[in-house]
């Protein structure tokens, strides 16, 4: 057995493949022939280039130019990946270096290319089950030592979003969270509340714009037997049932002034009545507000009271839009798919680089309620081991159908996101043939909300057809 032999039976045992190619970048010699590489299945036959081979150094022409100068160290890429001859998706990692040449033997190009698909189908498997521990972790409100890793991202915006909720989770104080819609003010909410509750107290949120004006003073502060129609029995109201624990109002803004009042009052003094009730009641409640209105202009139009707006302003937090979280946007995204592919049971492991490079571009006027929809909607649909750009359905971008009348675009001067809510309604219609429980699914809303949004956007099914 010759040494040459020896050698290539250690490569082909250790799936370690090789390629080598002269300075025009033209395939000398190889083992692929070992090797599952579908892009080398051609190699005996005629001319192969380095880009036939490895398409993944497009782009590291440069590089590639300065390794056979001996001017750089070699270049190594990590988890590639390849469809074989099966079909199977198979991972590398790839390691470019220069072979010195002399006066007679010009410098070559050497690739070695290492299997390591085991490897990284173990890590997936490993990263899968530390999501699935998350999840449980996360149901748990009693672990407010899980508070880093509820608030996903590695930025310094999501870094000073942890650092606030870790001070002011320490005191009772009223926090105003502020920021677009979708930004995460329920979640940040809901971390505040657990990192200063040991045990299981009470969290109450209540959004301020979904409830009707006449209906809402008796959901905040309750009401007696007889205080109006159809009130036949007495009533808690929330502030009661999130005694010694936290109370949550979202979309302040749409606070009516009279209850602001009322409200109000109730910071300053920590009692309240029951509608129809003239006995005084204490509670010992942490107040949170969010909203994605600017209070100040809502002081100046008379929408809303300025001794309130400073009662509840002793601390505040403006959420940054995922927009400007950069890589933040891909963590994200890719969380959605570790727990979708779970409840979808569909074997999808993250975003391919065109998918990850068409949501760093997107404007995201939705924020993570948009991003989570757009994966949600991706994995219904993708046939692929990894969402692809076509699969993401992108507003600025259109509908990824032959429904052309359907697409939308943000324009240059800016888009209303009640106007963009809309014609996403009329897409899912126009998409599903008016069926409105399918719309739904593909809105991820709930049938009674999607037809909620309806009548408040006046839409016609008959009308869509």
């Amino acid at each position: 057995m010759t040494e040459a032999t020896t050698i290539d039976q250690i490569l082909k045992a250790q799936r370690l493949g090789f390629a080598v190619f002269d300075r025009e970048h033209t395939l000398l010699d190889s083992n692929f022939k070992y090797s599952d590489f579908r892009q080398a299945s051609d190699l005996a036959r005629g001319k192969v280039g380095l880009w036939q081979v490895f398409p993944e150094l497009i782009g590291y022409e440069q590089t590639i130019a300065e390794l056979l100068a001996g001017a750089r160290k070699p270049l190594v890429l990590e988890k590639l990946n390849q469809l074989d001859r099966t079909d199977r998706l198979q991972y590398y990692n790839l390691r470019v270096l220069a072979l010195a040449g002399g006066t007679r033997s010009p410098a070559r190009l050497l690739c070695l290319a290492e299997d390591v698909t085991e490897q990284t189908a173990l890590e997936q498997e490993a990263r899968q089950q530390r999501y699935e521990v998350q999840l449980l972790q996360s149901q748990l409100l009693n672990q407010s030592q899980f508070l880093s890793g509820a608030l996903l991202g590695q930025s310094a915006k999501i870094q000073a979003v942890r650092e606030f909720v870790g001070k002011v989770a320490q005191y009772n104080t009223s926090v105003l969270l502020q920021g677009e819609s979708g930004t995460g003010k329920s979640l940040v909410a809901r971390l505040i509340h657990r990192a200063r509750h040991e045990g299981a107290r009470p969290f109450v949120e209540i959004n301020c714009a979904a409830i009707p004006e006449t209906l809402l003073e008796s959901e905040l502060f309750g009401h007696e037997k007889g205080a109006f129609t159809n009130a036949l029995a007495s009533k808690k109201g929330l502030l009661e049932e999130a005694d010694n624990g936290t109370l949550f109002l979202d979309e302040i803004g749409e606070l009516p002034l009279s209850l602001q009042a009322k409200l109000l009052t109730f910071l300053e003094t920590r009692r309240f009545r029951r509608v129809g009730s003239t006995r005084e009641q204490s509670v010992d409640v942490r107040v949170v507000v969010a909203t994605n209105k600017d209070l100040k202009k809502a002081i100046a139009a008379g929408e809303f009271r300025e001794d309130l707006y400073y009662r509840i302003n002793v601390v505040a937090l403006t959420l940054p839009p995922i927009r400007e979280l950069d890589d933040d946007i891909i963590q994200l995204a890719e969380h959605f798919i570790s727990i979708l592919q779970i409840d979808m049971k569909k074997a999808v492991h993250g975003l391919t680089a065109e998918a990850k490079r068409k949501l760093l571009s997107h404007s995201w006027p939705g924020n993570v309620r948009e991003l989570r929809n757009i994966i949600e909607r991706a994995m219904i649909f993708t046939t692929e081991p990894r969402i692809t750009a076509a699969e993401l359905w992108l507003p600025d971008t259109g509908v990824q159908d032959d429904q052309a009348s359907d697409a939308l675009h943000i324009p240059a001067g800016g888009l209303s996101l009640e106007e963009l809510e809309k014609k996403y309604l009329i897409a899912s219609l126009r998409q599903t043939g008016g069926n409105q429980s399918r719309s739904a699914e593909l809105l991820a809303m709930s049938l009674d909300t999607f037809r909620y949004r309806l009548k408040k956007h006046g839409i016609s099914i008959q009308a869509i057809h």
